[in-house]
């Protein structure tokens, strides 16, 4: 889910800012804009203390020290069992003092579910636009969805920069799983490794596997069996709730596509909405334990909710099958990927349209988290 991922083309967005600003002033309308993103992209900074320092303070938490550690530890199986790059970022920490980094907003029509794009000078176009500052990310959806879209404001616990700066290890980031925490750098090292400009799926397809790939390795190379068990629950309960969404989405499409009035399709697509939801309460019954994915059906679904879905996991089965053709070779796999990105983004769109055509249907796995130990 976007809560903990990364939002590595707002990155590019931090980049037009800076050089819009420089060197030809503020744009009439985008100046407020650009000017948080400057601002809050200087707060992150100055917040930076190194790591080694966090580590020496006597009156640093035990929990927090533990935690930077785990970094240390992630950085180093990233760079040698990973294949994933040497970086300088992450040897310093920042303490925000609140949840997320960054609040991004997606919105789509409301018989449409393709997301709208907010395309700027040198970055290209993103699926969404983030926001340093809750309130301003939920004012912009207001104004969004007062014109008629769906709207959606998700947290993000992180964004890359692509190298550009030395990102910092944020409080955003750590959540109670040394896992999650892996996981999430993974992810970020994976855009670092290379990013095609202007494509989200792509990008987030390809360090999502990552994520999940390099997740199961460290997991395995510290015979932690109880927490790769879970690991591969979660995998396996994941794919059978996008399940849900997947055939929501495509009986969406017929309704959208259709030529009845608005107030029918309206009560069409709102059935269609609860219909989705009971499925998924059927499925929730035979999982007494988490992990559940209760906020992806919470009242506020809608078609922004499902765009940002399908940023982070249209592509990942086609970059597991591609992975698992180079036999789970990670520098081969990386090599392949390259390729696709390097395709003109018709000829990567058909490509990895049909590498999802030939992905297996289902994620096998455990059905219940009763069986881990």
């Amino acid at each position: 889910m976007p809560e903990r991922s990364s939002l590595s083309n707002f990155a590019r967005v931090l980049r037009t800012a800076l050089v819009l600003l420089v060197a030809v002033g503020l744009l009439a309308g985008c100046a407020g804009y650009y000017l948080q993103a400057v601002a809050g992209q200087a707060e992150l900074m100055r917040a930076r203390v190194p790591v080694a320092e966090v580590l020496a303070d006597p009156a640093t938490p035990a929990t927090l020290k533990q935690q930077l550690r785990t970094v240390e530890e992630a950085l180093l199986f990233a760079r040698v069992e990973l294949a994933l790059p040497p970086t300088r970022s992450y040897r310093q920490y920042a303490d925000l003092g609140r949840p997320y980094v960054v609040w991004n907003v997606f919105a789509a029509p409301e018989f449409s579910l393709q997301p709208r794009e907010w395309c700027y000078p040198v970055a290209g176009c993103t699926t969404y636009r983030g926001w340093f500052s809750e309130e301003r990310a939920r004012r912009y959806a207001d104004r969004l969805e007062a014109a008629g879209d769906d709207v959606f404001v998700g947290g993000v616990a992180a964004y890359s920069t692509l190298g550009w700066f030395a990102d910092p290890v944020l409080n955003t980031m750590l959540g109670d799983n040394v896992e999650e925490l892996a996981g999430l750098l993974f992810h970020e090292l994976a855009h670092q490794k290379f990013y095609v400009p202007g494509d989200t799926l792509f990008n987030e397809g390809f360090a999502t596997l990552v994520e999940e790939e390099g997740t199961r390795r460290w997991l395995a190379s510290r015979n932690e069996s109880a927490a790769l068990c879970a690991v591969d629950v979660r995998r396996w309960r994941r794919a059978a709730v996008l399940g849900i969404v997947a055939e929501l989405r495509t009986r969406l499409a017929v309704v959208y596509g259709g030529e009845g009035p608005s107030n029918l399709r309206r009560q069409q697509r709102a059935a269609l909405f609860d219909e989705a939801r009971a499925s998924y309460a059927r499925l929730r019954t035979d999982w007494p334990q988490p992990p559940w994915f209760d906020s992806w059906f919470e009242p506020g679904l809608n078609n922004a909710r499902l765009a940002a879905l399908s940023a982070y996991e249209d592509y990942v089965p086609a970059f597991r099958l591609l992975l698992a053709r180079e036999d789970g070779d990670l520098p081969r796999f990386y090599a392949r990927a390259q390729e696709l990105g390097d395709l003109e983004p018709v000829a990567r769109d058909q490509a990895m349209q049909d590498l999802l055509r030939e992905s297996p249907a289902a994620v096998s796995g455990p059905p219940s988290s009763d069986s881990c130990p």
